[in-house]
């Protein structure tokens, strides 16, 4: 593991309660229910960067942060398995019975094919570099989280095999992600193809780029009639949802993992002598698991004893009977 990037203890955290006086704190969770009933209806949603900015200043976020949220990829060390890659992740609790988003002790990663995932490295254990507090700490990340976890609240979903529909907690996992394309190799940000996460809702964050094409990185929305493993250019187009394409700072797509697949294209270079580069976070969230599951044993809810971290989130409505169940 690399070593923790110092960061200041006494950073000020996103701090919703303190925003409760403040008319534009209710005109974003306004905005942010009329997304969420848009989410409910299409099973997908893309918000620009621009609006997604106005709403995560309006949640809390400090101007500062923005700019040091667009760095931190730089900071990104190496990939288990994919060379072209540079990865950390982290895992989250968010506890809607508490009202709290805290962070998780680190756990091994695995995506199986049973959950759709077809890859060379598929039902394979990695161990992933931790995400540090120059990420965790950042009130732009943290209002993100907030945001995803007002929208899927109490959104009923196709209910994945062995995860715990009953409680009222979340596992979310984060994966801050460069994608590199050099002369010697294309950077693939999907190169298992059409396929899901194993999830129940996944959202993707676009950070920056460096030497992009214009035409790079587009994601296409699949039915799950379309076959795993098959290559964007290969899917039937009867079987495409939609596509949308990430190229500015925040700008953020969410989907019902569980009811719809995805895939990208490729990273390509302007320059093909230089480097180029896509920076994304990528969250993940889905119901603690059971036995019975692949990561049944990977699925701790233990705190995070040297990077800590709890925030309270806003939740819309407390869902009537089991979670989940109530839209």
């Amino acid at each position: 593991m690399s070593e923790p990037v110092p960061v200041s203890p006494r950073k000020p955290q996103l701090n919703l309660p303190a925003q409760a006086y403040k008319p534009d704190f209710y005109n974003a969770i306004s905005t942010i229910m009329q997304l969420r009933d848009r989410y409910i209806e299409d099973r997908v949603l893309f918000v620009p960067g621009r609006e997604m900015a106005r709403l995560l200043k309006q949640l809390g976020a400090r101007d500062e942060d923005f700019s040091s949220l667009q760095a931190v990829s730089d900071n990104l060390v190496g990939d288990p398995t994919l060379p072209y890659r540079k990865t950390r992740n982290g895992r989250f609790c968010l506890d809607f019975d508490a009202g709290t988003l805290h962070r998780l002790e680190f756990q091994p990663f695995i995506l199986s094919k049973a959950e759709d995932f077809s890859r060379y490295d598929s039902d394979k254990v990695r161990h992933f570099d931790e995400v540090e507090n120059d990420l965790q700490l950042n009130t732009v990340f943290q209002a993100l989280m907030v945001f995803k976890s007002a929208i899927y609240h109490g959104v009923r979903s196709l209910r994945r095999p062995n995860m715990d529909y009953e409680t009222n907690k979340w596992i979310c996992t984060l994966f801050s992600v460069r994608t590199t394309t050099t002369p010697e190799r294309l950077g693939e940000p999907a190169l298992e193809g059409v396929h899901t996460d194993g999830v129940d809702h996944t959202m993707t964050t676009f950070l920056g780029c460096r030497n992009m094409r214009p035409e790079s990185a587009v994601t296409y929305v699949h039915d799950m009639k379309e076959a795993t493993g098959v290559r964007y250019t290969e899917a039937s187009p009867d079987h495409i949802k939609g596509c949308v394409h990430h190229r500015h700072f925040l700008d953020t797509m969410i989907v019902v993992d569980s009811e719809r697949k995805h895939s990208l294209s490729p990273v390509y270079a302007v320059d093909p002598n230089r480097p180029a580069t896509r920076d994304m976070l990528v969250f993940f969230s889905r119901k603690p698991t059971v036995a019975g599951h692949v990561s049944a044993d990977m699925d701790s809810l233990t705190p995070h004893l040297n990077l800590p971290m709890e925030i309270p989130v806003f939740v819309p409505f407390w869902p009537r009977g089991p979670a989940g169940t109530r839209v």
